[in-house]
């Protein structure tokens, strides 16, 4: 049966790409979006061109506006909130705008459906920087790469949260708001701590979508800074893995229900940002990749990556998506639409 999709953010790199295959199945699909990021115009057009401009319906509005949000979530039975401010280092240099558009904007979001009278599903895109910097854990040194330890796996949903930035603060707040909407409301409610998640779609600036925009700058011929020694190494998950775990936690939302899942490529999806990426991308480019180096960046973690063992065991869910494959994908599609950029 059909189902009235809301997606929150929809006009982003994730959204847009989940509105697109929720398009595709003929669902129902309203994108409530400021369009504040410079690629949502791109996105829109993108789903007009390939659905009709009556195939879904657009909202242009904040989520810090209540009354907005209130109104989109009436009819829906789903809400995908994907909407807020996106980089750490803009929550440094603005951390009001980023409290009122994460934290805020997720609790207006969460009354919305509360207050709908339809019971929706609710599907809040949370990320691991709600651990923090983790620094209990113990990190070792190798050729190419910073790893874990002990943590064999990754860092599990029982490493204890550490918001760490305000950015880590405001998302973290969403998270716990989100959680508990589903122990004192009964709210259909699923967190998913998100990794680094990349794509098609994804227009990466330096503070955000790094390896995005890393395959960006080395296309189009912009400069690359690289901060610290390159070996810090994340759990990388291409956006159509991640979509795929939308639909499991939706079908299985008895199961997913109040619960809260990582959601990264895990131990087999790691990459060093630039020792690793480095001669991947040089082979894609056929050429040497000039960069730039520079100090650390404050609170820029040797090591993350993600346990996901908790949503394969409950949702059956795990990465298809294998890094070099993800990133040949996110290269051919860049270099078939360089006038995007």
């Amino acid at each position: 049966m059909t189902k009235k999709y809301l997606v929150t953010g929809g006009a982003g790199f994730i959204g847009s790409n989940y509105a697109h295959r929720l398009l595709e199945r003929g669902e129902n699909v309203t994108i409530y979006d400021n369009l504040s990021r410079a690629g949502a115009p791109k996105n829109l057009d993108w789903l007009k061109k390939d659905f009709g401009e009556k195939s879904f319906n657009v909202i242009v509005a904040d989520v810090r506006d209540s009354a907005s949000i209130a109104e989109a979530a009436r009819g829906a039975d789903v809400i995908v909130h994907l909407a807020g401010q996106v980089a750490v280092t803009t929550s440094v240099t603005n951390p009001r705008d980023d409290f009122e558009a994460n934290a805020i904007g997720t609790f207006n979001t969460l009354e919305a459906a509360r207050l709908s009278g339809r019971d929706p599903i609710f599907i809040f895109a949370s990320t691991n920087k709600v651990y923090g910097g983790m620094d209990d854990v113990k990190v070792v040194e190798d050729a190419t790469r910073w790893r874990y330890a002990d943590l064999v796996n990754g860092c599990p949903e029982s490493q204890p949260l550490d918001f760490h930035s305000p950015y880590g603060c405001s998302k973290g707040t969403g998270d716990q708001y989100v959680r508990d909407y589903a122990r004192i409301y009964g709210l259909r409610s699923v967190v998913l701590r998100q990794s680094c998640i990349y794509g098609p779609r994804q227009f990466g600036i330096e503070d955000q979508g790094w390896l995005a925009w890393f395959v960006i700058a080395a296309i189009m011929g912009r400069p690359i800074t690289i901060y610290g020694d390159g070996k810090q190494v994340r759990d990388v998950l291409h956006v159509d893995d991640l979509l795929n775990a939308y639909d499991a936690a939706i079908e299985k939302i008895d199961v997913a229900k109040g619960r809260v899942y990582n959601m990264g490529g895990g131990a087999q999806n790691v990459l060093a940002v630039w020792a690793e990426f480095e001669p991947m991308l040089e082979k894609l480019l056929r050429k040497k990749i000039e960069v730039e180096r520079a100090d650390w960046r404050p609170g820029d973690q040797r090591v993350f990556y993600a346990d996901f063992s908790k949503a394969k065991n409950e949702l059956g869910w795990s990465p298809k998506i294998g890094v070099e494959e993800g990133i040949r994908k996110l290269f051919e599609w860049v270099m078939k639409n360089k006038t995007l950029f």
